[in-house]
């Protein structure tokens, strides 16, 4: 099968611009005449020459690890690359305090079971005391806790 080609693409062209109320330009007539067409052709013009900004640039830059990354710069961004870094603390000091606190307590209580070894009453309610101290530090001395009721600024 074999096809063959027509070079009848100045006439598609011509038609179009006359459907679209143009006409053609001025040049391509006078190539017309001539018997043949002159091709377009796209062409280079350096922003310097034209006198416009570039609507951005890329350029080799670092991600916050110091490895490398590719930069754009947005012009449609005020200051090109520079993003807003909010710094934020995290303070688990009072949470700390509290756990600590109950370390004591448990300690203290520890101390007070040893020295009454006859009454055996007193014995029993510090060691609920005991158990009840220990499951609240089993609860709250984890980071999980930690997280949960520290303050953020």
């Amino acid at each position: 099968m074999s096809m063959e080609i027509q070079n009848k693409y100045g006439s598609y062209y011509e038609n179009d611009l006359r459907a679209a109320g143009g006409r053609p330009v001025e040049e391509a007539e006078e190539v017309k005449e001539a018997g043949h067409r002159k091709p377009i052709q796209d062409e280079y013009t350096s922003s310097e020459k034209s006198g416009r900004k570039p609507s951005g640039l890329y350029h080799l830059g670092e991600d916050g690890h110091g490895n490398p990354k590719i930069v754009f710069d947005d012009p449609k961004r005020p200051g090109g690359d520079e993003k807003k870094v909010e710094e934020c603390t995290t303070n688990t000091d009072q949470v700390d305090r509290n756990i600590d606190k109950l370390k004591r307590e448990k300690q203290q209580i520890e101390q007070k079971i040893k020295a009454q070894k006859g009454d055996e009453e007193k014995v029993k309610m510090l060691e609920q005391k005991l158990a009840q101290i220990e499951n609240e530090l089993s609860q709250k001395d984890n980071d999980t806790y930690r997280r949960q009721q520290a303050t953020h600024a």
